[in-house]
């Protein structure tokens, strides 16, 4: 590209390792507020657009991340000269024209700043363009393409983080609809908390965000993904309560019933050898069994009472809690996979391979009890990673999973009562890659998600956040030359992102494209409702599916 004086809009005034200050023309040396480029008009130091600086032959790029007006003679300000701009360097343009991550010719003061062309913007994402992964624009050029490399995408993990109502569910919908297109082999499994990718209207008619042929929806209870898939640190989540006094002898009585058990159910299946957390089918009605009769066991004709007397009491109150609670039937109390031959029946739907096959599993758990959730939640990410982990094929039938409101079942904080969900999530994030199990996380408070999960995604989409405590976070965790672009984050609209990592050649702020049809997460809207909504309500209708515990 030519060297184009009609493009300057300033100079370098301080370099940096990973910022640089530069200090746009003055009104008496031509400067003007917008600038036309290759058939577009550009306003000059417009936060998160693109600039080259030039200097000794060397092209850099950079993103606009603050503008200072100069405010030194006491003047009004009327418009954006003699300003001072702080820059994020990103890359630099090779002779031929080819991006390069990262500046390795840095440019020394009075470097020149100029407005970028729309050639040069779609070269950076032109190696990106051949895998057809398009999801947004740059708002700044609306023309220009956003295209992320999926493999980097998915195999490195990603998250996608915003506060409520920042376009969080747009933003996992436009992404997976997306993918789905650009690959058409594509195996995704989404856990949807809120019933958000799949509904029913008032009619009952199921709706969805994806196409109806590339999609599988399950309600998780009908799923029934019972309890002997459960490692045993899940069920110790499950049925004891770390906090009693006797946890440890309730945990290791536990250990012992439940081995002896599945050894007992694997010489059906001709196995030798088995482990605690073998996937093979045992009774949980004979575990309380064992329970009862140690915790009641007496001897010398009930004068003596036994090494466990009274010492499960509360576990047994708390299991015939669970047992006795219909919300947890599917979990408990299954009617199908009540056996361990119907395990793999039960993985081929979970991976999109039953009758028909589909692309994209959406497993719906606001049906499920609140608190049982984590737990369910982990569950299925244990399935996918030991799926493929004992899949021999795995590279050639990678899985994202893609976890909405990760925070609520993958804490920061290790002493809760979710400690085995929590332990279950982050060695697939740590693991998951070697052995094709991609993951996805999304939340709108990053500061109380795992910082083991989040510090493993190589690629993060973050929208609108405006809480200092989940800022500074974010900054801490993206690449220390890009942490400057955190500030963006504020002033994001509905559905605006900055992709930052490993799959975008360059740090990016996108505007995320709308997608169709739209997830069911709109916002109440209270104006049309108290103006126009009924008058009345089948009050008998809520109170039976509350009773029933179905939506």
């Amino acid at each position: 590209m030519s060297e184009d004086s009609d493009t300057l809009i300033g100079h370098l005034l301080e370099v940096r390792n990973g910022r640089f200050v530069a200090k746009l023309l003055g009104e008496d040396e031509g400067f003007r507020p917008t600038i036309e480029i290759g058939g577009e008009v550009k306003v000059v130091g417009q936060t998160g657009s693109y600039v080259s600086i030039r200097q000794h032959g060397f092209r850099s790029l950079a993103l606009i991340n603050r503008v200072e007006a100069d405010r030194s003679d006491g003047r009004p300000c009327r418009c954006a000269a003699n300003s001072l701009v702080t820059l994020t360097p990103i890359g630099q343009i090779a002779d031929d024209g080819a991006f390069q991550r990262g500046v390795r010719h840095f440019p020394a003061p009075g470097g020149e700043v100029h407005v970028v062309a729309q050639r040069e913007i779609n070269s950076v994402f032109e190696k990106y363009r051949q895998f057809g992964f398009d999801i947004g624009y740059l708002p700044s050029s609306p023309s220009a393409s956003v295209y992320l490399d999926p493999s980097a995408l998915c195999s490195r993990h990603f998250a996608i983080l915003g506060q409520s109502g920042s376009g969080k569910s747009w933003t996992v919908a436009s992404l997976i609809q997306h993918m789905v297109d650009a690959m058409p082999n594509a195996h995704i499994i989404l856990l949807d908390l809120h019933g958000e990718y799949c509904w029913k209207d008032r009619n009952r008619a199921l709706h969805s965000a994806f196409n109806p042929d590339r999609t599988r929806y399950l309600d998780a209870r009908a799923l029934e993904i019972p309890y002997w898939l459960m490692t045993f640190a899940e069920l110790l989540d499950l049925l004891v309560d770390r906090n009693d006094p006797g946890a440890a002898i309730q945990t290791a009585f536990l250990r012992e019933m439940i081995y002896d058990l599945k050894k007992k159910s694997a010489k059906s299946l001709d196995l030798e050898t088995i482990s605690l957390d073998s996937p093979i089918y045992f009774s949980l009605q004979e575990v309380y069994d064992s329970f009862k009769e140690a915790n009641e066991f007496r001897t010398d004709f009930g004068k003596i009472k036994g090494p466990l007397f009274g010492q499960f009491d509360e576990f047994l109150v708390k299991l015939q809690s669970r047992l006795n609670d219909v919300r947890y039937d599917f979990l408990l109390n299954p009617v199908r996979r009540n056996r361990s031959e119907s395990l793999p029946g039960l993985l081929r739907d979970f991976v999109g391979l039953g009758n028909p096959k589909c692309q994209i599993t959406i497993i719906d758990l606001s049906p499920v009890p609140f608190d049982v959730r984590p737990t369910v939640s982990a569950q299925i990410g244990r399935l996918a990673f030991e799926f493929n982990y004992w899949n021999p094929f795995n590279r050639e039938f990678p899985i994202l999973l893609i976890c909405e409101e990760a925070h609520a079942y993958i804490p920061r904080e290790s002493s809760t009562q979710f400690e085995g969900t929590r332990k279950t999530m982050e060695r697939i994030a740590k693991e998951g890659r070697k052995y094709g199990v991609g993951l996805g996380v999304v939340s709108q408070r990053p500061h109380e998600l795992s910082e083991t999960v989040l510090s493993q995604c190589g690629t993060y989409i973050c929208l609108r956040i405006t809480n200092p405590d989940d800022q500074e976070y974010v900054r801490k965790l993206v690449p220390e030359g890009e942490s400057d672009l955190v500030d963006i984050l504020t002033s994001l609209s509905r559905g605006e992102a900055m992709i930052l990592g490993e799959a975008v050649p360059l740090p990016s702020r996108a505007q995320i494209r709308k997608p169709e049809p739209t997830p069911n997460s709109n916002d109440a809207d209270f104006y049309t409702a108290w103006t126009s909504g009924p008058e009345d309500l089948d009050i008998e209708g809520i109170v039976n599916r509350w009773r029933r515990q179905g939506r």
